[in-house]
Formats: C-alpha cells, structure tokens, sequence
C-alpha cells in the first residue's frame, strides 16, 4: 500500500509543478504585451487623451485583473499543495509560498484599489469640456501601479525560475 501512495505522489508533483509554471507563463505574458504593446500603442496613438479612454481602460483592466487573480490562486494553491505533497519538497518551499502570497496581494491591490480609483479619476464628467486633462493624482497612481508590476514581474519571474530548476 505505502509504495501505491509514493508512486501517486510523485505522479502528482509533476503536473502540478506544470500547472504552476502554465499559470505564471501566461500570466506574465500578458502582463508583458499589456504593458509593452497594448499600453505604450494607445498612447502613441492619443487613445490615453481622449474622454472616452477612462470607460475603455476600465473595461480592459476589469477583464485582465480578473484573470490576474485566477492566476494568482492558481499559482498560491499549486505551491501550497506542491509543499504538503511531501514532507520537505524543497529549500525553498516556505519562501514561495510567501512569495506567491505577495503576488496574490498585489493582484488584490490593483482589482480593488488601483483599477477602480484610476477609472473614477479618469472619468470625463463635464460633457461641454472637450479639453481632456490629466487630473493631478493620476500620475501618482501610474507610479504605484508600475512599481507594483514591477515587483510582480520580478517574483513571479523568480518563482517560476525555482519551479524550472524544480527547487521550490
């Protein structure tokens, strides 16, 4: 019975190791071409200074943050469970746990702090002014917001650099 159990476990380790490694893949790919393609085209473009910009914007980052935190529990719960499958999977298995917890924080944070505040900052309300002005604080909330992508690219590059040399 016990080597029926071993063999199952060391079945399992794989494909949730792959799961993890999935989630973060695609989860910093499209946080890579939203910041690096999609974000940086709008703004060549003059999308960014137009009224209708704070409505489009919000509707994107509605979708993608929803999906940021699919990716994050995906990624929390794969590490969690990739710890208890056995008793010392790795060196590293605490610290990415904590990690994955920062990157689940930092998806909590832009759902439902950043995003929402951005959008009501950004909303044109005065429909007889046509001139679009950045207000004062946005650029305060840009900073915040690219400073945490900034961390969420490094750990969650880091996490999936331990789950590739199979060390978390």
């Amino acid at each position: 019975m016990t080597a029926i159990t071993t063999s199952r476990v060391e079945s399992i380790k794989p494909r949730w190791q792959a799961i993890v490694m999935v989630a973060l893949i695609f989860w910093l790919s499209v946080s890579l071409i939203l910041d690096l393609v999609i974000m940086p085209s709008l703004y060549v473009s003059g999308m960014t200074t137009s009224p209708e910009f704070a409505t489009a914007g919000n509707l994107m980052f509605w979708g993608f943050n929803r999906v940021e935190l699919i990716c994050a529990g995906v990624v929390a719960t794969g590490l969690m469970v990739l710890s208890n499958l056995v008793g010392d999977f790795g060196k590293r298995s605490r610290t990415a746990i904590l990690l994955s917890l920062v990157l689940l924080a930092i998806a909590l944070i832009d759902t439902y702090a950043l995003t929402p505040q951005m959008s009501a900052l950004g909303l044109q309300l005065n429909l007889f002014d046509s001139a679009a002005e950045v207000p004062a604080g946005m650029n305060l909330l840009h900073q915040g917001y690219f400073a945490l992508e900034a961390l969420k690219l490094a750990v969650a590059g880091t996490l999936l650099g331990w789950c590739y040399q199979n060390q978390v």
